[in-house]
C-alpha cells in the first residue's frame, strides 16, 4: 500500500504509515519534516511471498553457532588481537560449548596463519570442535587457506564472494555470469586443494556465502548457489553451509525471515544444506533478523560475544543465547559465569562491554526506580511462599520476579546489585536491600518510615546511596547500642514473672538520663508491663503494632522484633534484634522511645 503524502512530502497527517485515519487532537503536536535528504536513498524490497509460515513458527530447540569472534570480530578490532589474546579467546568458547568456531583469515598474513597452524600443533581444538576459516575466491589464496588446516581432525573451508548488484557494477564491473563462475571456480579450486594438501585424518567441510545476500536480488543468490552445489554435490553424510549474510542490514527482521523462507523453499537440495544466517546490526535489529531468520527456516548463527564486528557489530551470541535460556530453552552454550565472559572479552577485544548490555552489563538487573524495586520485593517474597506452599525450594519453581526475565543467579550474578538506591528510589527498594542483606524484614509502615530518612539523605547529597550506607543509616536511626548508646534509656537486663491470674511483672535494670534505675511494671504481657515502667519515668508510650520474625533458622538464632508506638503524641517504629524474642521487644520499644527524645 501506498501511503499519502502530502505537497511538501511528509506523511499525510490524516493518514498513518499504513494508511488508517489517525486521531488527531492538537495540530501543533504534529511532526515536522526533518529537512534531512532522505531522497538520496531508496526503501527496501518486499518479498512477494502471500503464504508465508514463519510468523507461525517458535524456537523450540537450539540453533547450530559459529563463533566468528576470532575472524569477524578480530578484523573490527582498533588494535587487533595478540597471539595471546586470540588464544584467550578461543579457549573462552570453547569451555563456553561452541562446537563451531571461525578461527581466522589465514590467507591474509602471517599473524591469522600462524595462528592456526599453533592451535592444531598445540592439540588445543577439542575432537568435537569444527574449525573455519576464511578466504576469497582466488587460487593462491584458497591454496594458502587450506595449507593452514594440515592435521586438523574437522575443519571448513569458508569461501566467499559478492553478488550484490552495487558490487557487480561499481567494484568488479562484471555480469552475474562472470559472478557465479567466481562461486563455481573457488568451490572447484577448494575441493581440489583440500584432495592434494589435507590427509584423511582430517574430516573436511566446506561453506559458500553469496556476500550481502541482503543486496542480491533472490533469484540470483539461488541460481549461485545451486551453481556452487552442482559443484560440490551435497548429499547424505556431504552437507554444504550456505551462509546468506547481511552484510549490511537493510530491511526489518519480517523481511530479513522472508528472504530466508523464500531461499528454503526454493534450494533444491536442501535437506543435505546447512543455511546460515550471518546479520550484522547496521539498522539496531541483528537479534531480531537473526531470531525470524531462524523461524523461517535457517539452521545455524553466525556472530560474535557481545556483537564485536565491523561498524555497529555482528550479531550478538550472548544475547541470542540468553533470549532462548529465558523462554525455557537450552542454548547448549554455558553462560553461567556472564561476568568472567564479559571480562574475558574486555580483555581479548580491549573494548568495553555498556553497563546497559542486556544480560552481561553491569545495570541489567538494577532498578532504581521505586515502583520499579516495590515489584521486585514483592515478587521475591511471593517465590518464597509459592515454594514453601509446594514444599521446594526457590530454584525448584517457575521463575517469577517483575522487571527481572531471568534469575540473575543463574548467570553467577548476586543479588546484591538487583535494587540500588537514589533518589528516584522508594521504600521497597531499601526494604529490599535490608532484607537480602541483612535478613530484616521492615513492615510496611515502617519501610515509608524509613524511606523517607533516606529520601531526604539522597535529596541532601545526591547520587546514589549504596547497601552499606543504607545499613549504616538504619543502625543510627533504631539500633542504638554499646558503641552507639544515644538515646534516654539503655537497657541492660529484665525479667518476668507471671502470676496465677495471668498477670505479668516485669523488672528491668536500665540507665535512663544517664543514671541506673530499676523501672517495674505490670500488664498482660511483657511489652504491656515495661509500658506500664515507662510511665513511672513520665514517659508515655502507647502499642499501636508488632511484628516479629526469626532472622535465621537453628537454635541460635536471632529474632527481630518491630513495634509501632504512639509516644508523646509522634507515631514512631522501633526494633530490636536479640536471641530472646522477650528481650527483642523490650528493645525495640527502647528503640521507639530514644528515637522519641533524640
Amino acid at each position: 500500500m501506498t501511503t499519502p503524502v502530502n505537497p511538501a512530502g511528509a506523511v499525510n497527517p490524516a493518514e498513518n504509515a499504513v494508511g488508517r485515519p489517525t486521531p488527531v487532537t492538537n495540530a501543533t503536536q504534529l511532526q515536522k519534516p526533518s529537512g534531512m535528504p532522505v531522497d538520496k536513498y531508496r526503501g527496501y524490497e518486499a518479498v512477494d511471498i502471500a503464504d508465508r509460515t514463519w510468523p507461525d513458527n517458535r524456537i523450540a530447540v537450539a540453533p547450530r553457532w559459529l563463533s566468528t569472534d576470532l575472524r569477524d570480530g578480530n578484523q573490527a578490532l582498533i588494535d587487533p588481537m595478540s597471539p595471546a589474546r586470540k588464544r584467550e579467546m578461543f579457549d573462552l568458547l570453547v569451555r563456553m560449548g561452541y562446537k563451531e568456531i571461525e578461527v581466522g583469515f589465514p590467507s591474509s598474513g602471517e599473524t591469522d596463519f600462524a595462528f592456526v597452524r599453533s592451535i592444531i600443533e598445540e592439540g588445543a581444538i577439542p575432537e568435537d570442535v569444527t574449525i573455519s576459516v576464511l578466504t576469497q575466491a582466488r587460487e593462491e589464496l584458497i591454496e594458502r587457506t587450506v595449507e593452514s588446516l594440515v592435521g586438523a581432525r574437522r575443519a571448513t573451508v569458508h569461501l566467499y564472494n559478492a553478488t550484490a548488484p552495487t558490487f557487480r557494477r561499481v567494484v568488479f564491473r562484471g555480469s552475474k555470469e562472470q559472478v557465479k563462475q567466481i562461486a563455481v571456480d573457488g568451490t572447484r579450486l577448494v575441493m581440489e586443494y583440500a584432495e592434494k594438501i589435507l590427509g584423511p585424518e582430517t574430516i573436511f567441510g566446506y561453506q559458500y556465502s553469496p556476500e550481502i545476500f541482503t543486496d542480491t536480488e533472490l533469484d540470483f543468490a539461488l541460481e549461485v548457489c545451486e551453481a556452487v552445489c552442482d559443484v560440490w554435490q551435497p548429499e547424505e553424510g556431504r552437507e554444504i553451509i550456505l551462509n546468506l549474510p547481511a552484510t549490511v542490514e537493510r530491511s526489518t527482521p519480517s523481511t530479513h525471515a522472508d528472504r530466508f523462507e523464500w531461499m528454503s523453499r526454493n534450494l533444491t537440495r536442501r535437506e543435505f544444506v546447512c543455511l546460515s544466517v550471518h546479520p550484522h546490526n547496521d539498522r539496531g535489529t541483528a537479534v531480531a533478523a537473526a531470531e525470524l531468520a531462524i523461524m523461517a527456516g535457517a539452521d545455524r548463527i553466525e556472530g560474535c560475544l557481545f556483537g564485536q564486528g565491523e561498524r555497529t557489530g555482528n550479531v550478538d551470541l550472548v544475547t541470542l543465547g540468553m533470549n532462548l535460556f529465558s523462554q525455557g530453552v537450552d542454548p547448549q552454550i554455558d553462560f553461567s559465569q556472564i561476568d568472567e565472559i564479559r571480562r574475558t572479552s574486555e580483555y581479548c577485544n580491549q573494548m568495553e562491554i555498556h553497563p546497559r548490555h542486556p544480560y552481561a552489563g553491569d545495570l541489567v538487573y538494577t532498578a532504581f526506580s521505586g515502583s520499579h524495586q516495590d515489584a521486585i520485593k514483592k515478587g521475591f517474597d511471593a517465590m518464597e511462599k509459592d515454594a514453601a506452599a509446594q514444599g521446594k525450594t526457590v530454584d525448584e519453581i517457575e521463575w517469577a520476579v517483575p522487571y527481572l526475565p531471568i534469575d540473575p543467579k543463574d548467570v553467577g550474578r548476586s543479588y546484591e546489585a538487583v535494587i540500588r538506591v537514589n533518589s528516584q528510589s522508594g521504600k521497597g527498594g531499601i526494604a529490599y536491600v535490608l532484607k537480602n542483606d541483612h535478613k530484616l524484614d521492615l513492615p510496611r509502615r515502617m519501610q515509608i518510615e524509613f524511606s523517607r530518612i533516606i529520601q531526604a539523605k539522597t535529596d541532601a547529597e545526591g547520587g546514589e546511596v549504596t547497601p552499606t550506607q543504607i545499613w549504616s543509616t538504619f543502625q543510627d536511626e533504631y539500633l542504638p547500642n554499646a558503641e552507639n548508646a544515644w538515646g534516654r534509656i539503655q537497657l541492660r537486663s529484665g525479667q518476668t514473672t507471671t502470676d496465677t491470674d495471668g498477670t505479668d511483672t516485669l523488672t528491668v535494670e536500665a540507665t535512663v538520663d544517664g543514671a541506673d534505675t530499676v523501672l517495674t511494671g505490670s500488664g498482660n504481657g511483657p511489652i504491656s508491663a515495661f509500658f506500664e515502667a515507662l510511665q513511672a519515668i513520665g514517659i508515655d508510650a502507647r502499642l499501636l503494632d508488632y511484628t516479629e520474625h526469626t532472622m535465621s533458622e537453628g537454635a541460635s538464632a536471632q529474632a527481630a522484633s518491630y513495634i509501632e508506638c504512639a509516644i508523646d503524641g509522634k507515631v514512631l517504629w522501633g526494633i530490636g534484634i536479640d536471641a530472646n524474642t522477650t528481650r527483642a521487644s523490650l528493645k525495640a520499644v527502647v528503640s521507639a522511645v530514644n528515637r522519641a527524645s533524640r
